[in-house]
């Protein structure tokens, strides 16, 4: 306690600004760590729609085997068989990709079972193919229907139609899981904002308190100062009226009590010299606290735009649902064409000019979807630009603190000035006490010298009063100072 006394006001101000220095740091902590799991959850979300593009990929090409093989079956051409093999080749392809992409153990098994399965089928195909070639034709197709060549096709899809759904679920969960780090970051934010004006409003009422306490304090004390030298000095005149008949002095005693006179009234004015200096050295100290209320004010502006950018994230990351959702949509039109594909092939025979008008259907839709997938990897690249514009935004904020302790500082050494003119003032009051005292002997040699000259007596007592002038002038000072602050 007897230490928090001895502070100095510099002192009171460094620690009040700390405070809301350090709940900043805090809050940009939080901030830049809700950010990251913002963007971690994005990949996630990107990476669980890439794998479900890739799932309706492979039912596209188990259909594509399907049909060709049939195809195949009935028309034995060059064309058929180079889809059929490319149709393996995508499949084959995708399935490494998709491997690669899931993190999911029960996809993962999922994969595998599906896989597997899809082989077993693939190897039916082929030798159906191989019956073909060799020349019986009939004996492929009859082994088409006795393996339930349709039926297997059919068991693939719903394979890859039960990961495609497990793969809905992960997108839905990452969805979720993104909107409620949106909400944590927003709250964070808005509480980082609010605690910031409020603390900041308490911190500088509290420093302009602290400050204009004790400069109150040191004005009441150079007041009452001043006044107990006016009384006296008023005692002075007061006695050396009352002597001036009688007493005689001499010539170096009446000078040496004149230039004591003339120093009095020189510390008198250098101590109303201090007392405006003080005066000015409090202006800029004021001055300086509200240009420290201006830079918390900027802080807040800084804040605002970090929850702009959040705000346009939030607002991408909900197209990027509804762009996953367009997707699914032409996936299963595809699903739809290519069976109507299939129907309209039997139906015409060597002549599947059907065939061909659904089969161009069928890449307009695939053109669509790979629109789709563009448009999800933009978003997603939005979403990277706007986080990375929040960062920047964050250490914007940064430095403005920064440049509110620097004017905190600036602060401090205005009124450690005000300080140090105001000891300067006591110092010369003290002063001007010694020379009075000096006068009062020089008055007890005029008592004792009678024979002084009453014209010496007469200056003395006009000395004293410029002395009095001089000390009223220095108590009007003081109060001034005192109505100031």
């Amino acid at each position: 306690m007897e230490g928090r006394k001895t502070w100095r006001l510099r002192h009171w101000i460094i620690l009040g600004y700390s405070i809301p220095v350090a709940a900043l740091i805090i809050s940009a902590t939080v901030t830049v760590v809700n950010i990251n799991e913002l963007t971690r959850i994005s990949k996630e979300l990107e990476r669980s729609s890439l794998v479900k593009d890739k799932v309706s990929d492979l039912q596209l090409a188990i259909q594509t085997v399907s049909r060709t093989t049939r195809g195949y079956l009935l028309e034995r051409n060059e064309t058929s068989l180079q889809n059929y093999r490319a149709a393996i080749e995508k499949y084959k392809t995708t399935v490494e990709l998709i491997r690669d992409l899931i993190v999911n153990q029960q996809q993962i098994q999922n994969l595998t079972n599906t896989d597997a399965f899809i082989q077993q089928y693939f190897q039916t195909t082929d030798n159906l193919i191989r019956i073909v070639d060799s020349g019986d034709t009939a004996r492929a197709i009859e082994t088409w229907k006795t393996d339930n060549g349709r039926t297997l096709s059919n068991d693939a899809i719903t394979l890859l139609t039960s990961m495609e759904a497990l793969e809905d679920e992960i997108v839905a969960a990452d969805q979720l899981a993104q909107q409620e780090a949106l909400q944590r970051l927003r709250f964070t934010l808005v509480v980082a904002a609010l605690s910031s004006v409020i603390l900041s409003i308490m911190i500088g009422t509290w420093i302009i308190m602290k400050a204009s306490r004790m400069m109150d304090q040191a004005a009441g004390e150079i007041a009452s100062s001043a006044s107990e030298i006016a009384a006296s000095v008023e005692q002075q005149e007061r006695t050396s009226s009352q002597q001036a008949a009688s007493v005689s002095e001499t010539t170096t005693t009446m000078d040496e009590l004149g230039a004591s006179s003339r120093q009095s009234s020189e510390q008198a004015e250098a101590a109303a010299s201090g007392a405006q200096q003080a005066l000015k050295l409090a202006e800029g100290g004021t001055r300086a606290v509200e240009r420290s209320l201006d830079g918390m004010n900027t802080l807040r502006e800084k804040v605002d735009a970090i929850a702009d950018q959040i705000l346009r994230l939030s607002e991408q990351t909900s197209q990027i649902g509804g762009i996953s959702g367009l997707v699914s949509d032409l996936a299963n039109q595809t699903n739809m064409l290519a069976l109507n594909a299939a129907v309209e092939a039997v139906r015409a025979g060597e002549h599947g000019k059907g065939f061909a008008v659904v089969s161009g259907e069928i890449r307009k839709l695939a053109d669509q979807s790979k629109k789709s997938a563009e448009k999800i990897n933009a978003l997603v690249a939005d979403i990277q630009t706007a986080i990375n514009s929040t960062v920047m935004v964050t250490d914007e904020g940064t430095k403005t603190v920064e440049e509110g302790v620097k004017i905190a500082e600036e602060t401090s050494d205005a009124f450690a000035g005000v300080a140090d003119a105001v000891n300067n003032v006591v110092l010369n009051s003290q002063q001007i006490s010694l020379n009075v005292k000096q006068q009062a002997v020089a008055i007890q040699q005029v008592v004792s010298a009678m024979n002084s000259l009453n014209t010496g007596a007469q200056e003395t007592a006009n000395g004293i009063s410029q002395i009095k002038i001089g000390t009223h002038q220095l108590n009007e000072s003081a109060l001034l100072l005192k109505t100031a602050i």
